[in-house]
């Protein structure tokens, strides 16, 4: 049996900003394979994991998280809005996120 992946992958866009300013409390994410509100609508409330390597070890892991959720969609296009436990930082943008696949309300 080969491996299930419990997540669905996403891509950090950015901050949710004005034209002048930025707003870092909330973060951009784009889902793979979603295009619309509607498919948007699935993963509201679902956790998201930032998932990156530091050089200094924690716990015997250089491996850290910043988990989020996601909150509300964005746009027309399948964006969506989420917040992280602390404000993902600018080096994010472009990384790709996790989105898990719970709590399910199925």
């Amino acid at each position: 049996m080969g491996s299930t992946r419990l997540y669905s992958k996403g891509r950090v866009l950015g901050h949710k900003r004005g034209k002048r300013n930025s707003r870092p409390n909330t973060s951009l994410i784009q889902i793979e394979g979603v295009a619309d509100k509607k498919e948007a609508q699935f993963y509201l409330g679902k956790r998201v994991a930032y998932v990156y390597r530091a050089k200094r070890e924690i716990g015997g892991s250089k491996v850290r998280v910043i988990w989020g959720r996601v909150t509300r969609s964005h746009g027309n296009s399948g964006v969506v809005k989420s917040k992280f436990t602390s404000n993902l930082p600018p080096h994010a943008f472009g990384a790709s996120v996790r989105i898990m696949l719970y709590p399910s309300n199925l």
